[in-house]
């Protein structure tokens, strides 16, 4: 086994620090010859610790092709004594490849006392949202702009561990060593994009909201700056943004709607009327001009200004028909002047455009 230590170039990671504590994170990523751990080797791991002002890179290189349990040994002591680990797709491969690894040669260390933060997950929601090609973690850093000397994938790779094993070759060692330092490198800066995640959670606060050209324009503080600007829509909704602002508008509509009721065996419908009373008031009306309320006749109708809350949303909302899935909020006083509701909006609205 063969150990190197690097810094890894500067980057900014204020988006990290104001998420996490960077004393709490390890940040790790493994190199096999293969997917199936109990036929194929462990061949390299590199892994990134904070040292309080930059990233540091360790990687354990398995030189010899027999390193494997003395690389599980360091590594695991390495990350003991962080809270976080961060992977790129590591709850899907990375950490259960090691745990059979560490199991075959009876470690008893395990990953049971970490959190993981798993991005290739907490990115999934992202791939339409950005138009991303995929999601690996390269075609992440082309979108973010990051630019790399390996031109190699993993698959790639394993041709050139084995070439290495056979002649020594220092060639083949630096491509190895290479990729997995920038898979890491390029890793803390794709930890930008936990900022998108981090919006679509409503991790932001509306600072104004206005009549604009017949719409209703939300400002939005972000609590984490996103790396690229985004746009999207939900229900002719238009939500964007870039940094730490952005807006959502919602275009308003004055119409006739209906609000249904939900207990309408409680409610008679007057056909005249083309309306739902609750039969503590009917009783009064003749009979021939009541019958017993249906759900799709146990409305009231009013004319007004709305705006879309996209599917049933945060309140009992106005609707065209009974069935239709989409809802809509009357811009009245008990909405327009409740900033509890407003953000209860924004949040849904913009967690609806995400999923």
């Amino acid at each position: 086994m063969i150990i190197y230590t690097n810094k890894a170039r500067k980057t900014e990671y204020d988006y990290l620090s104001s998420m996490y504590d960077l004393n709490e994170v390890a940040i790790f990523d493994i190199e096999t010859t293969g997917f199936a751990a109990e036929t194929t080797k462990l061949y390299l791991i590199g892994c990134a610790v904070y040292d309080g002002e930059d990233f540091v890179i360790t990687q354990w290189f398995n030189d010899d092709g027999e390193s494997e349990e003395e690389i599980l040994t360091e590594f695991m002591d390495a990350i003991s004594k962080y809270k976080l680990l961060f992977t790129y797709n590591g709850d899907g491969f990375d950490i259960p490849y090691l745990m059979k690894k560490l199991h075959s040669y009876f470690i008893r260390d395990d990953f049971a006392d970490f959190e993981s933060v798993d991005l290739y997950k907490e990115l999934r929601h992202m791939k339409d949202i950005l138009h991303l090609d995929n999601l690996k973690q390269k075609t992440v850093e082309n979108f973010l702009g990051i630019k790399r000397l390996d031109k190699y994938s993993g698959g790639d790779l394993i041709k050139v561990y084995n070439t290495y094993l056979e002649t020594g070759g220092e060639k083949e060692k630096k491509l190895l060593l290479q990729h997995n330092y920038e898979d890491i490198e390029g890793f803390i800066a794709c930890c930008s994009m936990l900022a998108y995640n981090r919006f679509r959670m409503g991790d932001f606060e509306v600072v104004k909201m206005q009549v604009k050209e017949n719409h209703l324009v939300f400002s939005l503080h972000l609590n984490h700056r996103v790396p690229k600007r985004f746009n999207i829509s939900v229900s002719a909704i238009q939500i964007t943004g870039y940094k730490d602002e952005a807006t959502i508008t919602a275009p308003i509509y004055r119409d006739e709607l209906k609000f249904f009721f939900d207990n309408y065996k409680e409610y008679y419908y007057l056909p005249t009327e083309d309306m739902a009373v609750h039969k503590s008031v009917a009783s009064f009306v003749d009979k021939g001009y009541r019958e017993q309320a249906k759900k799709e006749t146990c409305y009231t109708r009013k004319e007004g200004y709305y705006i879309s809350q996209v599917d049933d949303g945060i309140v009992s909302g106005y609707k065209k028909n009974y069935k239709d899935k989409e809802s809509y909020i009357a811009l009245v006083d008990s909405f327009l002047k409740d900033m509890g509701l407003i953000t209860a909006y924004a949040r849904h609205v913009v967690k609806k455009a995400f999923d």
